[in-house]
């Protein structure tokens, strides 16, 4: 069998195995980040419910076994990407780069002015990946209950 590695526009169909790779890749942060992860909630109706509103996603397979996926929505007059989700085993491979750039190419097709997203201020690791991909912090807030802001919104322009 060849090792071939495909990154394409999920569907319907793949809702169970989007909800599956969001689920095994967030795990990692299970416990860590206050509030918890709204990813830890996804499930594959929620998935199939918000693909059916219009939301997107793609994800990567290799021989047809996800490693990696990204939801997208409309937002703002811009493109937003979250539950970026990379498996354990595919990480440092380029994966996140390249979903990013899908979700980038898509929101050019559809002729929107950028792409945004979200991430923790407790993961500059994610931070500095956005930030070198051209993701430039627009604003900060706070979850609810929080006081204090817990996420940073960025925005890339193309």
């Amino acid at each position: 069998m060849s090792d071939t590695l495909v990154l394409r526009a999920a569907t319907v169909a793949d809702a169970a195995a989007l909800a599956a790779t969001i689920a095994a890749s967030f795990a990692q942060y299970r416990g860590k980040l206050v509030p918890e992860s709204s990813a830890f909630r996804e499930t594959e109706a929620a998935i199939v419910r918000q693909l059916g509103e219009g939301a997107g996603a793609f994800i990567a397979e290799r021989n047809g076994e996800p490693l990696a996926c990204v939801m997208t929505e409309p937002m703002e007059g811009d493109l937003y990407f979250g539950r970026l989700a990379v498996l354990p085993q595919a990480r440092g491979l380029g994966l996140a780069k390249r979903l990013i750039l899908a979700v980038e190419d898509d929101a050019r097709t559809r002729g929107l002015p950028g792409v945004r997203l979200g991430v923790r201020i407790a993961l500059p690791q994610n931070q500095r990946l956005f930030n070198s991909l051209g993701y430039r912090e627009i604003s900060r807030e706070a979850h609810p209950g929080f006081d204090h802001p817990t996420s940073i919104n960025m925005r890339k322009s193309l």
